[in-house]
């Protein structure tokens, strides 16, 4: 419990202090292009290009749901996204921080998305996200945890 609640506080403070883009280093700068283009990918419903962000082992962490692990489980929890035709999803980076390592990093930021609900109704929502990305052994960035949540009550 004291591991979540010190997640909350530490996601909460990183929204709330956005990393202006002449403060990032390469490796800053590399993620925060790496996020945007995977909210491109989300908004264009390409489930293949949304998880190859993802490391082969990542944890999806999707609201009211269990967590999804490794690419094959991940794929599922988008699909069934993206297989609601009012579904619509977008994500602004508004904060990136890389390890002095500069093999770990996370990015945080907020979302909007839409769908049906369970009555049919128009579902709109606004949320928030934080994503732990690790550099791979080719040098590339993947998504290792990935996690959001709505700001509804």
């Amino acid at each position: 419990m004291k591991a979540l609640l010190v997640l909350v506080v530490v996601t909460s403070l990183a929204a709330a202090l956005p990393a202006l883009a002449s403060d990032m280093d390469a490796n800053a700068k590399a993620l925060a292009k790496l996020d945007d283009d995977w909210s491109r990918a989300a908004v264009a419903k390409d489930v293949d290009r949304v998880v190859s962000f993802y490391s082969e082992d990542a944890i999806a962490y999707p609201p009211q749901e269990p967590a999804a692990i490794g690419q094959p489980a991940i794929k599922k929890v988008w699909a069934a996204y993206f297989a609601d035709n009012s579904f619509t999803l977008s994500w602004k980076t508004v904060h990136v921080e890389v390890a002095k390592s500069g093999d770990l990093g996370y990015t945080t930021g907020t979302y909007e998305d839409s769908f049906r609900g369970p009555d049919g109704k128009l579902v709109s929502e606004k949320g928030k996200y934080m994503c732990t990305w690790k550099k791979q052994k080719d040098g590339t960035w993947k998504a290792i945890h990935d996690m959001w949540n709505s700001d509804a009550k």
